[in-house]
């Protein structure tokens, strides 16, 4: 900041300062003689006029080695600039500089929240390409091993390779979709029992294959959600307890309700969940021991359930032992303002 741009910045200052000399200077005239007046209004703001100048310029020398260097940390491309701020010579320059470090810090945390967002997109991209390849090389390997197989076992194969891939697309879909929540979703009366059976009903063949026996309670209860996200969020669960259900075991659905809540039990009599993973399993990528037992786990699954479960104003828990059962409750508050999702 070189002088005149001081002096422009002090402009109000001069104006106050006329407008004191003025009032000094009239009441001068009025109370003093005439003859002598013009000569002391004179002599007076000459000497005001110069102990101003004297203080505007010592002011001025005084702070130009702060201004300079802030000047030459805006004209620099250092990225460690806040470590080399000038040191503040009043308390006005120590409240900019202190705003500075905080817009600086609010700057780097949404920095590092959209890295930290574009790495795990990347790494969902990655796992996807991976996983989704999968039932693609299975194919192809039907086709070329297709000799002596009836068509109709190559159709039945196809047709389970084909439901994967549907299911990966599913998960990639809704997982675009969650930061743009908001602009799509319509909250309802929505009957339970339908949304489930419609889930049964996509995975039959699955049921039907491994002989998983299936038992739903009388569920006719209504809850307000958005129906389309809860059948994506009814499918994840069902998918799960199908993948780690043996042949003839039994997949039941209940429904409880009191006060607060209603809640949705989807129970599996699979292979569990060990006690030191049951903590972590609605994490992003998280497979735990079962991820390295079975080859298909993806660990997203659940992670996109939770997700979406938390801004439809629900919840998901989930209950296991080892070798047993493993129950994935869907919780459903009944006091919730949904104009705030």
């Amino acid at each position: 900041m070189n002088f005149f741009h001081y002096l422009k910045d002090k402009r109000n200052f001069f104006i106050l300062n006329m407008i004191i000399m003025f009032f000094v200077s009239l009441m001068m005239i009025v109370s003093t003689d005439s003859r002598n007046a013009i000569s002391n209004i004179v002599y007076t703001n000459m000497v005001i006029f110069f102990i101003v100048a004297i203080y505007v310029i010592i002011e001025y020398y005084y702070n130009r080695e702060f201004y300079r260097e802030l000047n030459d940390l805006v004209e620099s491309n250092h990225e460690e600039f806040l470590a080399t701020l000038p040191k503040p010579r009043n308390d006005e320059q120590l409240l900019y500089l202190e705003l500075l470090k905080k817009v600086n810090s609010v700057h780097g945390d949404q920095l590092q929240k959209l890295y930290n967002e574009k790495m795990d997109h990347q790494d969902f991209i990655t796992s996807w390409i991976h996983e989704v390849k999968v039932p693609i090389a299975a194919g192809r390997l039907l086709m070329e091993n297709s000799n002596g197989r009836t068509v109709e076992y190559l159709v039945d194969k196809f047709e389970d390779e084909l439901d994967r891939i549907e299911n990966y697309v599913e998960q990639a879909l809704y997982y675009s979709r969650i930061d743009s929540f908001s602009k799509d979703y319509f909250i309802s009366e929505v009957v339970l029992d339908q949304v489930a059976k419609n889930s049964v009903k996509k995975y039959a063949k699955s049921f039907i294959n491994k002989q998983i026996r299936f038992h739903m309670d009388n569920i006719e209860q209504v809850v307000h959600t958005d129906s389309k996200w809860l059948g994506f969020i009814i499918d994840q669960v069902f998918s799960n307890s199908l993948k780690y259900t043996g042949e003839g075991g039994e997949i039941s659905v209940q429904f409880e309700e009191d006060r607060k809540e209603k809640r949705l039990q989807i129970q599996d009599t699979g292979i569990g969940i060990k006690p030191e993973d049951i903590s972590r399993v609605f994490e992003k990528g998280f497979t735990g021991f079962i991820g390295r037992s079975h080859a298909k786990s993806t660990g997203l699954g659940l992670y996109l359930a939770k997700e979406m479960a938390i801004k439809l104003g629900h919840d998901l828990s989930i209950h296991s032992e080892d070798g047993k059962y493993t129950k994935v409750i869907i919780h459903f508050p009944k006091i919730r303002n949904y104009y705030h999702l």
